[in-house]
């Protein structure tokens, strides 16, 4: 019951975003909170974008669903391999891929052998020095940044992260957000405006996420980010409006090793 009376002050809201034209729109999330997934679902319905970004897809998988005959849950919940995936349940996501309907889908996830070839190469030769030049990628954070982002990835990851880690962390976090501006760049410029990208809020976030590389490949473009909050959250970032969600009951992440010792 509350969560369909909250969306529909949710739809109050959003689906008044704005009239002013938008090339690419990223809804943030917190992944595991099914209302945030009703809400994107919503503003993809408001939106209807000519094609979706995925964070959760890598580009093998989406095109496991563009090539099915019948996009039903239950088929793409097979073909991407889902409940392997490590992602929270398809169940929450499903109205996503339900509004989405027919709709082309991009895969920008980065596989972990990706990942792995990120930490031992680099973001730069990763990525390609080309392109990692085209959206700013090879260029390093401010020192302030450099640090703030450090510190959070420390937080992260329940502060037992060492600290050598650390900037590798933040590095492969900027390197998923050039993946996915990339991808979002492409997806225009195949399929046109607007483009929805399908990610977690860090990701979405203006001033650190996927809007910093697509302003700096492309800076004619106009991006709007959505965040979504739990209700007693901190603020994590800029965006250009946020929503809030009563929290999810989950399991305190860092119990192992505070436990554990």
């Amino acid at each position: 019951m509350f969560r369909k009376s909250f969306l529909t002050l949710v739809c109050l809201v959003s689906c008044a975003v704005s009239a002013t034209a938008q090339d690419i729109f990223l809804l943030g999330e917190i992944h595991d909170n099914p209302t945030h997934h009703d809400i994107q679902a919503q503003w993809i319905d408001r939106i209807a974008p000519s094609a979706v970004v995925f964070e959760m897809l890598t580009p093998q998988q989406a095109q496991a669903v563009m090539d099915l005959s019948n996009r039903s849950t239950d088929d793409i919940r097979d073909v991407t391999q889902w409940d392997q995936s490590g992602w929270p349940s398809f169940d929450i996501y499903a109205p996503v891929f339900d509004a989405v309907g027919n709709r082309p889908i991009i895969g920008a996830g980065v596989p972990r052998d990706d990942m792995r070839a990120v930490m031992a190469q680099g973001v730069v030769a990763s990525f390609g020095a080309q392109q990692a030049a085209q959206f700013g990628l090879d260029q390093p954070l401010d020192a302030g940044q450099q640090m703030q982002r450090e510190q959070a990835q420390l937080v992260a990851h329940c502060n037992a992260m060492p600290g050598e880690m650390l900037p590798i962390m933040v590095d492969l976090q900027r390197y998923r957000d050039a993946v996915l501006a990339r991808a979002a760049v492409a997806a225009l410029d195949q399929f046109g405006a607007p483009v929805v990208v399908i990610t977690g809020n860090g990701h979405a976030r203006k001033d650190w996420g996927v809007p910093v590389y697509i302003a700096a490949a492309r800076p004619e473009l106009n991006v709007f980010a959505l965040g979504l909050y739990e209700a007693g959250a901190a603020d994590f970032g800029q965006f250009d409006q946020t929503l809030t969600a009563e929290p999810v009951t989950r399991p305190d992440p860092c119990a192992g090793f505070t436990a554990g010792g």
